[in-house]
């Protein structure tokens, strides 16, 4: 009996680890000529945001707005300003990495409405966004 629970779950184990969907666990770097959307939520008295909300329900939203246009997204927390005792400057910035600015333009404006109103359920911070173009990476290659 304990012999077919064994082999019952090595295979319901196996049926899983095929079934896995292995592009989401794609891992993208920045290229130059890629864009960077940073959405930026400034610290101050009285502000409030809701990290689980942002990373689980209003980002996946977004990116899904974006569609194919978005390579890949990161959210960073802020934990602390220039030295740590000094107060974070940003509660959260969030990237959107994008190959067409126009394409993530009108994706945004289409769903323009869902967005903003959606800022209610995580935070009472208006966001500051900047478009940037990444024109030049290096990477550390000491050891």
């Amino acid at each position: 009996m304990a012999t077919k629970i064994n082999s019952f779950l090595l295979i319901f184990a196996l049926i899983g680890l095929i079934s896995c969907k292995t592009s989401q666990l794609k891992h993208t770097t920045p290229e130059i000529g890629m864009f960077k959307v940073a959405i930026l939520y400034p610290n101050g008295e009285d502000k409030t945001f809701d990290m689980d909300y942002y990373e689980k329900k209003h980002m996946p939203m977004v990116a899904g707005f974006i569609g194919k246009n978005l390579k890949f997204y990161e959210i960073d927390k802020g934990i602390a300003g220039r030295t740590p005792n000094d107060k974070v400057p940003f509660l959260a910035i969030g990237y959107f990495y994008i190959s067409d600015v126009a394409a993530y333009n009108q994706s945004i404006a289409q769903n323009r409405d869902a967005v903003v109103s959606d800022f209610k359920n995580y935070t009472n911070i208006q966001p500051v966004v900047q478009i940037s173009e990444i024109k030049h990476l290096v990477y550390n290659d000491l050891k």
